[in-house]
């Protein structure tokens, strides 16, 4: 029985994935193409980088819900650099990882500071990024940018677009420092007992802050992957983000309350989510059904998290 909640824990996902590829290439026989498993890669990225970004603060045992608002603001700040004060492009995007960075970094004093509870601190900054983000931009769009700043997304090296390698190689270091790093370990075990870590000789505050730090460095890099796509932007750009990326992250394994997680069960998780929604678009599903549907996906992926947590908890009868 051990051995069969195992493999279901460990391969659900995998199995659900291939399954929605199977049913939505039923439904639309467009969904089974070449073209439209690019174009799910490429789109895909962005995402990939903002949960990747959640996962260090969520495996921690904390969350950041601003995450969408934070693509908002320095998506909003880098166009306006670039456009506005007509900024070379290496700049404006040094100015945006810096800003990113920083966004993390208040987010992580509100936090170990303060002491105010991760879900509470990162909505109150949601609205503070909001305002910010409407602020600066007037509530306009801003559109036409360098030609070398679209080549982010729309260039090509070996076939795929350079944020697509972008993402590769995040993923890459993100996995080696969770599973070969003494600074992976002391995250998993944070989220895990933040208690006994400190117990046993680290600095959680310190920690703590410096993975909403790396949170807001990475969600700036995938926001400049955004606006790279769309060649636009405005304060609604990256909003609601935060939803499918904490739902991806769910789905894909990283407990909600912290200690555990995977790279892999991370990518599987946004590529569900990814082809539900691609594949729902071509079967001419609403887009209010794509959020029930979603918003049902966020319950079980919860519940099941919960199921997990009290089965492992559960005391063993000898």
């Amino acid at each position: 029985m051990n051995r069969l909640f195992w493999a279901l824990k460990k391969y659900t996902i995998v199995l659900v994935l291939f399954g929605l590829i199977i049913l939505f290439s039923i439904i639309n026989p467009l969904f089974f193409t070449r073209q439209n498993f690019t174009n799910l890669l490429s789109q895909s990225s962005y995402f990939l980088i903002t949960t990747v970004g959640l996962s260090y603060v969520l495996i921690a045992g904390a969350i950041d819900l601003s995450v969408g608002y934070q693509l908002s603001l320095v998506g909003v700040v880098v166009a306006m650099l670039m456009v506005n004060l007509q900024l070379p492009v290496y700049v404006a995007v040094l100015a945006g990882m810096i800003l990113g960075t920083f966004l993390g970094l208040f987010n992580g004093l509100i936090v170990t500071r303060l002491k105010i509870t991760p879900i509470i601190a990162t909505l109150a900054t949601t609205t503070v990024f909001q305002g910010m983000s409407y602020l600066i931009s007037s509530a306009k769009t801003i559109r036409q940018f360098p030609a070398s700043f679209a080549w982010l997304s729309k260039g090509s090296i070996l076939g795929l677009p350079p944020d697509v390698w972008l993402t590769v190689l995040i993923l890459a270091a993100t996995s080696f420092i969770y599973n070969k790093t003494y600074f992976g370990r002391h995250i998993f075990a944070m989220g895990g007992n933040e208690d006994a870590s400190r117990l046993a000789g680290i600095k959680t505050r310190k920690l703590r802050l410096i993975l909403f730090g790396i949170c807001g460095f990475l969600v700036s890099v995938a926001s400049m992957d955004m606006v790279s796509k769309a060649n636009a932007t405005n304060s609604t750009f990256g909003v609601g983000t935060e939803f499918t990326c904490l739902t991806a992250a769910i789905v894909g394994g990283i407990s909600i309350t912290g200690g555990d997680g995977t790279i892999w069960g991370l990518v599987t998780g946004v590529f569900i989510l990814q082809v539900l929604q691609n594949g729902m678009q071509l079967a001419g599903w609403g887009t209010y059904a794509q959020y029930i549907v979603k918003g049902i996906i966020l319950l079980a992926a919860v519940a099941f998290d919960e199921f997990q947590k009290s089965r492992s908890n559960k005391p063993k009868v000898v």
